[in-house]
């Protein structure tokens, strides 16, 4: 019996349909060939591998859950079990696609003019334009609504001016998803998006080094000086926080599956090294304490799984709220960081090389765990669903 069969304690195998599981083996033979054995380079030296992103588009990763424009069109259930696996190989890789696809992609798609989604969706789906999502801010995190960038309509063109900060992909990227504060018709500020191609005069983006988590992706620092942009770089729908919320919803829910990818692997690749290695005579596998972390942690990972499935079949019903994801997310990334952590205990010493993958997954997981939403908003959004009361300041 395999590993992955040993640990699906619940035989969730059993509920997905043919062409479900099909996205995943095809989606897991890719990691297994082209992250696995690179990825302990990659961390090391914090390159993020642009070279597998045309496999990436080939595979239909990129924009997968959308309609049209070259996308993939996948359901939630399969766009889910694909995050899994990718961040099976490496949360920061896992990362690249979200940007891509659940921000980038999805904030043009949803908020984009037709023109607009036909010039930036096709390459974008092919790998042959990198996007970027910038909403967080230096001093606004948790709390976009207070950002301080600005656009400005003068002369028939729009000035933008800010900082954005941790903004996935910004120093490869050809185009920036910019959210900025701008005048609405009654004269009172109001968030909306902005198309920004990187190369306009005025935008710099600068990786954020060194980091201890995510170095196989890439994370920026985004300055915003006087850029100018034609009147229609704007997105024309859904003005306010509501735009850039929707795709954060999109990004927490692929978080929902993909951390269950890092906790997953974890999980088997403490198992496998403790038939392995031998102390006192026996392998650690034979230790009842031994045994006892590794049935925790099955029953952890194997109980995150059945509710990442539960909302993935919501989600494809139009049935999936706000509140849910919040649940999802921050039991995901709880699961997974406990498992992770936990994980790296059986492999002693050794748990802390490159050799072995769980050290990595929970580095990468404590960005997880804080980017689209840290652990206390995503409790103070579950807390508001239960009272009524919002509690957030």
């Amino acid at each position: 019996m395999s590993t992955a069969a040993l640990t699906d304690l619940f035989d969730v195998e059993s509920e997905l349909a043919p062409h479900e599981r099909e996205t995943r083996d095809t989606v897991r033979a890719f990691v297994d060939v082209e992250i696995r054995p690179h990825i302990a380079r990659w961390f090391a030296d914090a390159y993020f591998p642009r070279e597998i992103v045309p496999a990436m588009a080939g595979l239909g990763l990129l924009g997968m859950h959308l309609e049209g424009y070259g996308c993939a069109g996948r359901s939630a259930v399969e766009y889910g079990l694909a995050m899994q696996e990718i961040e099976a190989g490496d949360s920061g890789l896992r990362t690249f696609v979200s940007v891509q696809g659940s921000l980038a992609m999805t904030a043009i798609a949803k908020n984009g003019s037709e023109e607009q989604r036909q010039r930036w969706l096709p390459g974008m789906a092919a790998g042959e334009i990198i996007g970027c999502f910038g909403l967080t801010e230096p001093t606004a995190g948790s709390d976009p609504g207070t950002m301080a960038t600005t656009a400005v309509l003068t002369g028939g063109e729009w000035v933008l001016n800010g900082a954005k900060r941790w903004i996935g992909l910004a120093s490869i990227a050809d185009v920036a998803v910019i959210w900025a504060k701008a005048l609405s018709d009654d004269g009172t500020p109001q968030v909306r998006g902005f198309l920004v191609p990187t190369a306009t005069p005025g935008f710099t983006a600068t990786p954020i080094e060194p980091k201890l988590s995510m170095r196989a992706s890439i994370q920026c620092d985004i300055e915003l000086t006087d850029v100018r942009l034609p009147e229609d770089a704007i997105l024309p729908h859904n003005p306010g926080l509501r735009g850039p919320f929707a795709c954060l919803n999109e990004a927490r829910y692929g978080i929902v599956w993909g951390a269950l990818g890092a906790a997953r692997d974890s999980l088997e690749a403490a198992l496998a090294y403790s038939a392995e290695r031998l102390q006192f005579g026996k392998p650690l596998a034979a230790y009842q304490l031994t045994q006892e972390k590794l049935a925790n942690m099955a029953l952890a990972v194997a109980q995150a799984q059945l509710v990442a499935l539960r909302l993935g079949r919501l989600k494809d019903e139009g049935r999936l709220d706000r509140h849910m994801i919040s649940a999802g997310k921050l039991n995901s990334c709880r699961v997974a960081i406990e498992v992770a952590r936990q994980a790296r205990t059986i492999l002693g010493g050794n748990g802390i090389t490159l050799d072995h993958s769980p050290l990595r997954h929970a580095n990468n997981l404590e960005s997880v765990r804080t980017y689209e939403g840290t652990d206390e908003v995503h409790t103070l959004v579950l807390g508001q669903h239960l009272t009524g009361i919002a509690a957030f300041r």
